[in-house]
């Protein structure tokens, strides 16, 4: 009588699973979708991958990933376009292929300060309110291309790491630690406290960004578009600086991020990788 009644249970849970976008796993589970972003989780042994789901001409691609990781995954599933759109966001671009994973292990900014102490490491983007995944995931991108420490959001506000940001990140989002901090003035002092200079980006500031990089670790604090820092947090930063710039206002914030990373590294006397 048991045994019946679980075989019920396990066919209303199948049941359920069959209709579901995440195949039935966990809600902390999120689609990674895109070629460069898919490839990079499904190679990134820290990833716990779920499902991995491919049309047919970028199979093989998505396994040699998987395979690359090192660790145990499952089988890549072959299905067509039409099926793939169903199973992810609406008017998610995913070029045929995606992964179903667990969210990256947190990363606390003590984790990323040692490296950060070393000038060769490079530096640390510390957003105040970026809300837009999108945004997040371009700063991201711009931080592995100029080798950032790490990349620090303010929790509370901070998007989550869905498809879209990933997707945005194109495969940075495993490479760059994303670090979500309380509260962006207490995280200044403690970049502080391990010798690290932070500048804050202001329009109306007088100093020029290339004036304002030290030859030390440097943290690169940046705030909304329009909005810009915060009056605490930009009072909590060594130094503010601005991006010298014509015809327009501002810039978007990983416009501004990739400029800044940019400068950082032309202006090191050693290169930083």
């Amino acid at each position: 009588m048991l045994g019946a009644e679980m075989t019920k249970r396990n066919r209303r849970s199948a049941a359920r699973g069959r209709g579901r976008r995440d195949g039935g796993y966990r809600d902390s589970a999120v689609w990674i979708y895109g070629l460069h972003a898919a490839l990079a989780a499904a190679a990134n042994p820290r990833r716990v991958c779920r499902r991995l789901v491919a049309t047919e001409a970028v199979t093989d691609r998505l396994a040699m990933a998987a395979t690359e990781s090192g660790t145990e995954r499952p089988a890549v599933e072959v299905m067509d376009r039409r099926d793939l759109d169903a199973l992810l966001p609406p008017g998610a671009v995913h070029q045929g292929l995606a992964v179903l994973a667990d969210p990256l292990a947190e990363v606390a900014l003590e984790d990323v300060l040692e490296p950060v102490a070393n000038e060769s490491r490079g530096p640390v983007v510390v957003l105040d309110q970026a809300t837009d995944p999108r945004n997040v995931g371009a700063v991201l991108r711009s931080a592995a291309a100029f080798g950032a420490a790490a990349v620090v959001v303010q929790d509370r506000h901070a998007p989550e790491a869905t498809g879209a940001l990933a997707k945005a990140a194109s495969g940075a989002l495993e490479i760059v630690p994303l670090v979500r901090a309380t509260n962006i003035a207490r995280t200044l002092r403690t970049l502080q406290d391990a010798d690290t200079w932070c500048i804050g980006f202001d329009a109306d500031a007088e100093t020029p960004l290339a004036e304002a990089v030290p030859s030390g670790p440097v943290a690169l604090v940046l705030g909304a578009e329009g909005a810009g820092l915060r009056r605490l947090v930009g009072e909590t930063c060594d130094a503010l600086a601005r991006i010298p710039i014509t015809g327009v206002e501002s810039l978007n914030v990983s416009v501004a991020a990739a400029i800044a990373l940019y400068e950082v590294r032309r202006g090191r006397t050693t290169p930083i990788d």
